[in-house]
């Protein structure tokens, strides 16, 4: 798991990671990393990563945007 700080925001880099491991590697660092929200979470170019990311957080029920393409904004929990 690739976590750096990045302009003051934690950060989780998913490039290199396989996608059947994303569901653990995103919840593993909302829930450690969760008293540094808003957290970023950098998913690359892959449709199928970003999709990956988006089902953990919402079935989770872990506020989200996307305010470009590739990148998830974690905002806090429902």
């Amino acid at each position: 798991m690739n976590v750096m700080e990045e302009k003051g925001i934690t950060t989780l880099d998913l490039h290199g990671e396989k996608h059947e491991f994303i569901y653990d590697i995103v919840l593993d660092f909302v829930f450690r990393y969760q008293s540094k929200i808003p957290l970023i979470i950098i998913c690359g170019n892959s449709n199928k990563m970003i999709n990956l990311v988006l089902d953990c957080l919402k079935k989770n029920n872990i506020k989200n945007n996307t305010p470009r393409y590739g990148i998830v904004r974690v905002e806090g929990f429902n």
